[in-house]
């Protein structure tokens, strides 16, 4: 995947929401593709007790299918350290799965050194090279300082976020939009730099119930640049849908300004204005990624 003229990597998915169900849970696997998610996250981690790992690991194959009917894309989230990784690997890599989600990544180094390990099995199993894509999570203080190396670390990754919660918990503070902004801002930052998508809000969403504060932190974070988040409760995807989509004023006015610069241009004209605002190159290249975003959403939801 290569960058493009304007630095994004080429076929980015326009992800919204992500929603995470516990690959054991037959019931959230059942109901999974109903949710409307762009995207669902078969857990292998957190939400998998150790003894029950193995179960997890048995389900993938059956649940990928299950929850890909609706056509979201479906991701698998694996364990971090080698001993289970390497399990979850040989359980998770098929031709139904999309993306790979990492955690706890600590370096460059851990990124490519899986990347290997999928490219074999890639091969062993008759895929396309490169085919399976990565999310890259920076939970530990240790990583923090480390994440430009870590987007930029593979071919492979197209996303990367901060864990709220892990990262929090390991810093010793409060998993609130005063301790996380800075951490936040410059993850976003660098996965800009690296034409990859940032995801998350300056917010954790473990208090699942809490709609109208999700609402608000979900409407920040895409006004400061974040592309998509995750969900934790089917409640929360519709919310985090609207709030990561383009409105129709948005894409009303981008289409104004495309429209005007493109007859500015023909006509030899230099600055222009549209809806009492100058237009000047950022502002058409802003114009254009909200309209192919719009685009990219409603040809996702055309697949439902």
């Amino acid at each position: 995947m290569q960058p493009s003229n304007n630095g994004m990597k080429l076929d980015l998915p326009a992800w919204r929401s992500m929603l995470y169900i516990p690959a054991i849970n037959e019931k959230f696997v059942e109901t999974g593709h109903t949710r409307g998610a762009d995207a669902i996250v078969l857990d292998l981690e957190d939400s998998i007790a150790p003894s029950r790992k193995d179960d997890a690991r048995c389900c993938i194959a059956e649940a990928s299918v299950k929850v890909g009917r609706g056509g979201a894309d479906v991701l698998v989230r694996v364990n971090r350290p080698w001993r289970l990784l390497i399990r979850d690997l040989e359980a998770a890599v098929s031709p139904r799965i999309h993306t790979l989600v990492l955690p706890k990544v600590p370096n460059a180094q851990h990124v490519q050194a899986v990347s290997e390990i999928v490219g074999d099995l890639e091969s062993e199993r008759g895929m396309v090279q490169g085919i399976t894509k990565f999310i890259v999570l920076v939970e530990e203080p240790s990583a923090y300082p480390r994440m430009e190396e870590i987007a930029h670390a593979d071919p492979r990754v197209i996303a990367m976020s901060l864990g709220s919660e892990d990262f929090s918990a390991a810093c010793e503070m409060s998993p609130d939009e005063d301790a996380l902004f800075v951490p936040k801002m410059q993850m976003l930052i660098f996965a800009r730099a690296a034409g990859i998508l940032p995801l998350g809000y300056i917010y954790s969403v473990a208090d699942y119930k809490e709609l109208d504060q999700l609402r608000k932190a979900a409407l920040r974070a895409r006004r400061l640049g974040f592309a998509g988040a995750s969900c934790i409760h089917p409640a929360q995807v519709p919310i985090v849908n609207e709030a990561y989509s383009p409105t129709a004023q948005e894409v009303g006015h981008a289409k104004r300004v495309v429209e005007a610069s493109l007859a500015a241009e023909s006509s030899g004209i230099g600055s222009h204005g549209v809806d009492g605002r100058m237009i000047d190159a950022p502002v058409v290249e802003r114009a254009r990624r909200v309209l192919a975003r719009h685009d990219a959403i409603q040809n996702r939801l055309l697949r439902r």
